[in-house]
């Protein structure tokens, strides 16, 4: 029986829930194996204070069936113009069945090439950008084209992982998560969510968290290292 390689690239800063999310879900896949990919075998630090620790390295990594690229400000802005792992990304993507990000890390697989002409999404202060990297909005919690897949904010990683397997193991996976995660996979509308969106966020938020808004954080692009993006791709106050 044949191994479905799952892999999930990390790197400093990353956005802790973008990874454990998917991986929560991932890891209840039948039939499977779950590579936490990294330049080192030294703990990668997270945006919040955790520290993860990678399963093998970019060297070392077998060829995989499904990759994931997490999101996270601080994180994404580093390896958006580090060249060790935007080419092993790219490298991966050309032999991988799926193809997936989680909120910024969208834009990982930008800068590697992966999204253009493709629809996708990313984390809502950030969907303008998408254009820099070849892409088109669409504006839903999940966007799937051919085999990309790309999840929004943060939270939706969960979702996305819950709809990435191939069919043949996903009900597998659903009838083993939902119940042991104590949540409705797949609902057909996101209608009833308050907040997430800044469009659907409660009137008494923090204005920060209505629309217009970006989070706090500095993305700073090289132009000479991504002529997609060109310009300071910058979140402000």
């Amino acid at each position: 029986m044949t191994t479905f390689n799952i892999g999930f690239v990390i790197f400093p800063n990353l956005t802790q829930l973008d990874f454990t999310g998917p991986l929560q879900v991932l890891n209840r896949l039948p039939e499977s194996k779950i590579h936490i990919i990294a330049k080192s075998f030294d703990p990668v630090p997270s945006d919040c204070g955790l520290s993860l620790l990678p399963t093998t390295k970019f060297k070392d990594c077998c060829q995989l069936d499904l990759i994931c690229v997490p999101g996270g400000v601080v994180g994404v802005i580093g390896v958006m113009t580090d060249r060790e792992t935007v080419d092993f990304v790219r490298k991966q993507a050309a032999g991988a069945r799926y193809i997936t990000s989680v909120c910024t890390g969208a834009f990982v697989l930008g800068v590697a090439g992966l999204l253009k002409r493709r629809r996708a999404t990313t984390h809502w202060a950030y969907t303008d950008l998408l254009t820099l990297v070849g892409a088109t909005f669409e504006k839903a919690r999940i966007v799937k084209d051919g085999n990309v897949v790309t999840a929004g904010g943060i939270a939706s990683g969960i979702d996305f992982a819950l709809q990435s397997p191939p069919r043949s193991l996903a009900k597998k996976l659903l009838k083993r998560s939902s119940s042991v995660l104590n949540m409705i996979p797949h609902p057909r509308s996101h209608r009833d969510i308050r907040i997430g969106l800044p469009h659907r966020s409660p009137r008494s938020l923090p204005l920060d968290t209505q629309r217009g808004a970006r989070p706090i954080g500095r993305f700073c692009i090289h132009e000479d290292r991504i002529p997609l993006l060109g310009k300071r791709l910058s979140a402000t106050n």
